[in-house]
């Protein structure tokens, strides 16, 4: 599996880098016997914020209409029938997924279609875990149709993810399974299916982007 950085971590990359650099130029001046176990800490430090922003290539097999994919990495927090008051005002069946820090932070399109309506919603930063994070945190609201139906996908900042991208315009035609959005630090992603959608994962199930398969219309 080619692993690539993404876009989004290479000023911070960059950034962290020459300050790691700095600290470690300034032991080794003033205290030079210290400087091995400086350089070990800085590496892992480095190493952790590089692993944030790793955006591994995953081609989609299957693409297929009819078929809904994991839009991020991490574990399925949620599955249940709920009303979407923001676009659809009706009752859906909600699927979360929750990425831990550990997780690629890369969202992808669930589906290919026309991205009929997007939004950015400022707010808290609630734990991501908490009921009221997808209507009270910041987040973004986006929903593609494709020709059949509409699936709805809402990026959502926790407490330590408090910056999220979405490269998706309204009117842009999209392609399942490429890159939709960046949210730096973990947090969750919601789907939001038509009721009665048949589900391909369970409560807790650790899904991949790209290769998991969510849900089937």
């Amino acid at each position: 599996m080619i692993i690539r950085i993404h876009r989004e971590g290479k000023t911070i990359l960059t950034s962290f880098a020459l300050i790691l650099i700095a600290i470690n130029s300034a032991v080794l001046y003033f205290a030079p016997v210290a400087l091995i176990f400086s350089a070990v800490v800085s590496l892992v430090l480095f190493l952790l914020v590089l692993q944030f922003f790793r955006n591994p290539v995953r081609q989609i097999i299957d693409t297929n209409d009819n078929i809904i994919y994991a839009p991020a990495d991490g574990k399925v927090v949620v599955i249940e029938e709920t009303h979407e008051g923001e676009y659809f005002k009706d009752k859906r069946l909600q699927v979360s997924i929750f990425m831990s820090p550990v997780n690629v932070h890369v969202n992808r399109n669930p589906i290919s279609g026309i991205v009929s309506y997007f939004k950015y919603h400022p707010g808290k930063y609630l734990v991501a875990w908490h009921p009221k994070s997808s209507t009270e945190n910041e987040r973004t609201t986006t929903v593609i149709n494709n020709g059949e139906t509409e699936i709805l996908m809402r990026q959502i900042a926790g407490a330590v993810a408090k910056r999220i991208v979405n490269y998706l315009s309204v009117g842009e035609t999209v392609e399942q399974g490429k890159d939709m959005g960046f949210i730096k630090f973990g947090s969750r992603v919601d789907l939001f299916l038509p009721v009665g959608t048949k589900l391909e994962v369970k409560l807790n199930e650790k899904v991949k982007g790209n290769k998991t398969i969510i849900a089937r219309i």
